[in-house]
């Protein structure tokens, strides 16, 4: 059992963190209709496309500050039970302005939880600005130029996600460089859906510090070399990896191939019940079925809170707490 390491988490969509019983709480909060949408405690979908229609059935049931605040509260609570000491959550101020609240009192009701979870358990946490890659460039360099405008202490990060095939890394270069000039740290979703030239596009146009996900890379020797030489961090997410199809099963993961070739990896759970996930699964993946031991479980979490997108005094907190 993995409970006595101490845990970090780079890569998590906080909409996709919100375990069913709390969507349910909400749809009877609303009077929604969930059939089809959870079944058996569960959330349904079969393939990717289906489970981006589920992820913003689920979203929807959060329609205001306070709720996000409970959302953020719940799901830092859960991860400081299992050992947790830091989390970034991926945040999407478009679905604060498509929800009517803005994205103002989206990211107000967030840090809220955040901070609330933090005076109950010590646990550390930070956003994650997202933009959405199925939207298109104009509406990516609109929410850029919102993150840039955003002086939050918590706002830390800036990030690429959705349909990994569609559009081209090279159409939200701009709005990139705006997140850049503001600051923010980079990282960008890219090698999951889509293969190696899709990690490669995103450190040649966009040279982010982390890949979110990045695992497609192994298609490519060189590309491996080059992750490693250049120190750039993968969030990697076994649990949703398999989930989503991207390799048959945990034997065919590239995860200890990555960090055996050099490549500095870390533990993430994505979206963690659609996938039938937690980040304390995700160590327990990585120590039971992996075989990786403490100490290199250890190794990616110090790598997590390198790599993670604070201030100097909060990361040398954090890896003293390690």
């Amino acid at each position: 059992m993995t409970l006595h390491l101490k845990k970090a988490e780079l890569h998590c969509h906080i909409e996709g963190a919100a375990p069913p019983a709390l969507a349910l709480a909400q749809a009877r909060k609303y009077g929604v209709d969930v059939s089809g949408l959870i079944e058996d405690g569960s959330y349904v979908w079969s393939d990717f496309s289906a489970f981006i229609v589920c992820y913003d059935r689920v979203a929807s049931l959060f329609r205001t500050e306070e709720d996000y605040a409970l959302l953020a509260e719940t799901y830092l609570t859960e991860l400081s039970a299992a050992g947790t000491i830091y989390s970034e959550i991926i945040v999407s101020p478009d679905h604060g302005n498509t929800i009517g609240i803005g994205a103002d009192a989206y990211l107000r009701g967030l840090a809220a939880g955040i901070e609330a979870a933090k005076a109950k358990t010590g646990i550390e946490g930070r956003m994650i600005i997202t933009i959405i890659r199925h939207l298109g460039a104009e509406p990516a360099e609109r929410t850029a130029r919102y993150a840039a405008r955003r002086d939050h202490p918590l706002v830390t990060g800036f990030n690429l996600a959705g349909e990994e095939r569609m559009y081209r890394v090279a159409d939200f270069a701009r709005a990139y460089d705006i997140a850049r000039d503001a600051g923010l740290g980079l990282t960008i979703h890219a090698g999951e859906m889509a293969g190696a030239e899709s990690v490669r596009d995103a450190l040649d146009i966009v040279g982010p510090s982390r890949i979110s996900h990045g695992v497609r890379a192994i298609e490519d020797a060189d590309l491996v070399r080059r992750i490693a030489a250049e120190g750039v961090v993968l969030e990697t997410c076994p649990g949703s990896n398999i989930a989503l199809g991207v390799f048959p099963g945990f034997h065919a993961h590239p995860l200890r191939a990555l960090r055996d070739a050099g490549c500095r990896v870390t533990l993430n759970a994505d979206d963690p019940p659609f996938f039938h996930t937690s980040l304390a699964q995700e160590y327990e993946i990585a120590s039971q079925v992996m075989g990786f031991g403490d100490d290199e479980i250890d190794a990616m979490t110090r790598t997590a809170i390198e790599a993670a997108f604070v201030d100097e005094d909060t990361r040398a907190t954090l890896l003293s707490k390690l």
